[in-house]
């Protein structure tokens, strides 16, 4: 993984992608214990193209330029699966600029912190979200203000307190 996180910081520096951070049950193992799960989520603020429109397009483009090829909805990056999730609504807009810098062995790279991980999975609603949940809370260290203040800004006391009653 460590290879396949240096391609991401490369195109981040090359501006092919703007910022990415770390989510999903692969962003999750850097506060639990792991999860099972085939790929590498990556959340991602991409540049904007002609009209403001967001296109994976200058990605993949770029992706298949370095013989990355995709493999139904991911791109596998140094046998790394890969899915590239673009930032699709204020919360994961949120999670990518206030996620923390990390080492992966001796690899820069960015995670969403568990709190906003927290939040995602509230909003996602699934069963595997609700289980992401309940480990964060048994097993990670929570800033339980700074969750409150998230689901607050997002309108998400009311799913919460669903979720955890």
């Amino acid at each position: 993984m460590r290879r396949t996180l240096q391609v991401l910081n490369e195109f981040e520096r090359a501006g092919v992608l703007c910022r990415y951070a770390i989510g999903g049950a692969m962003g999750a193992t850097f506060y639990v214990e792991p999860l099972l799960t085939f790929d590498l989520d990556v959340f991602v603020v991409l540049p904007k193209a002609a009209g403001e429109l967001l296109s994976l397009g200058p990605l993949y483009d770029a992706l298949r330029a370095r013989g990355y090829q995709e493999d139904g909805e991911c791109v596998a990056i140094e046998g790394v699966p890969v899915q590239f999730l673009p930032v699709y609504n204020a919360l994961i807009e949120e999670a990518v600029s206030e996620a923390q810098d990390v080492m992966y062995d001796d690899t820069s790279t960015r995670v969403v912190r568990a709190e906003h991980l927290v939040a995602i999975s509230v909003q996602a609603g699934r069963d595997k979200d609700r289980e992401r949940v309940r480990l964060l809370r048994e097993q990670a260290t929570l800033d339980m203000q700074y969750l409150k203040d998230i689901l607050a800004r997002h309108n998400m006391e009311r799913q919460w307190t669903q979720w955890t009653t």
